[in-house]
């Protein structure tokens, strides 16, 4: 009994790594040319994701908002921790709904949230349901600022 429980342990904690691992991985190759490999971002040019992923997914609606960014893209204006940033975010929709709640938890656990919130394949499958531009995320993200100030 007692050596079941042991291998089912390491299991769950080789998969939970593996999953992270993953995250990590896809991260990299997707979004560190653009918010580095720390995810602090370039101050002027690209906002950082560490620390302010965690706070925004704590919200259905902003768990919503980040699977939308990911799938869509976002043109325009943000302010992120106080700064402005003018640019364009391009669609990451070619990954799949698990990859894209994989990336987006795995930075999410880079904050200071204890736990850090999670985005589940579930809420990217709700948010690829109903698509929309990258005009149209702007728009959402002004009205999440609107209802609650995002970091």
């Amino acid at each position: 009994m007692r050596r079941t429980f042991a291998v089912s342990a390491l299991l769950i904690a080789a998969a939970t790594g593996a999953r992270a691992e993953t995250a990590a991985t896809l991260y990299s190759a997707n979004c560190a040319a653009c918010h580095r490999a720390d995810a602090a971002g370039v101050a002027g040019q690209y906002p950082p994701l560490k620390g302010r992923i965690d706070k925004i997914a704590v919200t259905a609606e902003g768990r919503r908002y980040l699977a939308d960014v990911l799938l869509y893209g976002m043109v325009g204006q943000i302010e992120a921790n106080g700064a402005a940033y003018v640019g364009y975010m391009p669609a990451f929709n070619r990954l799949s709904d698990a990859d894209i709640a994989s990336v987006l938890t795995w930075i999410s656990s880079l904050g200071g949230s204890k736990p850090p919130p999670a985005i589940s394949a579930a809420d990217v499958t709700a948010a690829r349901a109903q698509p929309l531009t990258a005009a149209g995320v702007a728009k959402q993200r002004q009205a999440l600022e609107a209802a609650h100030p995002l970091p």
